[in-house]
C-alpha cells in the first residue's frame, strides 16, 4: 500500500530513521503554543525554559530517544503539526519511502561529518544543538598565518555545512 493512502505511513518509516527535527539538526529550540500545559510537558520530562515571554524546550529534546518521542502521543503542538518536507512528499505520493530514506541516509552522514568537524575544534557537548556548536568554532578568530591544518579544516567546516544546510533545505524544511 503506498504512503498516501495509509496516513501516517511515511512517519512510521521515516522518522525513526531519521529524528532530525528532535536531535538538534533542524531546530535549536521550540516554543511552547497556549495550548500547550506546561506543566504536564514538564512532568513528563520535557526540560522547559523561559525565552523571552514564551516557555520553550532545547534541542535535543530531552523526550527523544534516539529513534522515537518519549511523549509522542503528548506532544507539543508545534511538535505535532511539524512534517517535514520528505513525509510531506511521500504521503503525496511524489516519492517512495526508498527514495526518502536514501535523502535522510544522506543527510546523518552529512550531520557526521559536521558533527566530527565541531568536535575537532573542542564543541564535544552534544546536548548543545549542532548549530550552535558550529556557531561556537565560527566565533573564534582565525589565524590565516597560523597552523595551515586549523585553517583547512575550518575550511572544510564551512563546505560541508553548506552542503548540509542545502540538504535540509531541500527534503526538510519549508
Amino acid at each position: 500500500m503506498s504512503a498516501s493512502k495509509n496516513p501516517g505511513n511515511a512517519v512510521s518509516q521515516l522518522c525513526p530513521a531519521c529524528g532530525l527535527c528532535c536531535n538538534g539538526v533542524l531546530f535549536g529550540d521550540v516554543e511552547l503554543q497556549r495550548s500547550d500545559n506546561a506543566k504536564r510537558l514538564a512532568s513528563l520530562g520535557l526540560d522547559l525554559f523561559r525565552k523571552n515571554r514564551k516557555q520553550c524546550f532545547n534541542q535535543p529534546c530531552s523526550c527523544f530517544d534516539g529513534k522515537w518521542c518519549r511523549i509522542y502521543e503528548d506532544r507539543p503542538s508545534r511538535c505535532r503539526a511539524f512534517e517535514c518536507r520528505l513525509v510531506q512528499r511521500v504521503d503525496a505520493g511524489g516519492i517512495t519511502v526508498s527514495q526518502a530514506l536514501k535523502s535522510i541516509r544522506a543527510a546523518r552522514r552529512q550531520v557526521e561529518t559536521v558533527s566530527d568537524l565541531v568536535c575537532e575544534f573542542g564543541q564535544t557537548d552534544e546536548s548543545i544543538p549542532l548549530n550552535r556548536r558550529y556557531a561556537a568554532v565560527l566565533a573564534e578568530p582565525v589565524d590565516m598565518g597560523g597552523d595551515p591544518r586549523v585553517v583547512m579544516r575550518r575550511s572544510r567546516l564551512l563546505q560541508v555545512v553548506g552542503k548540509l544546510a542545502g540538504l535540509l533545505e531541500r527534503d526538510f524544511l519549508g
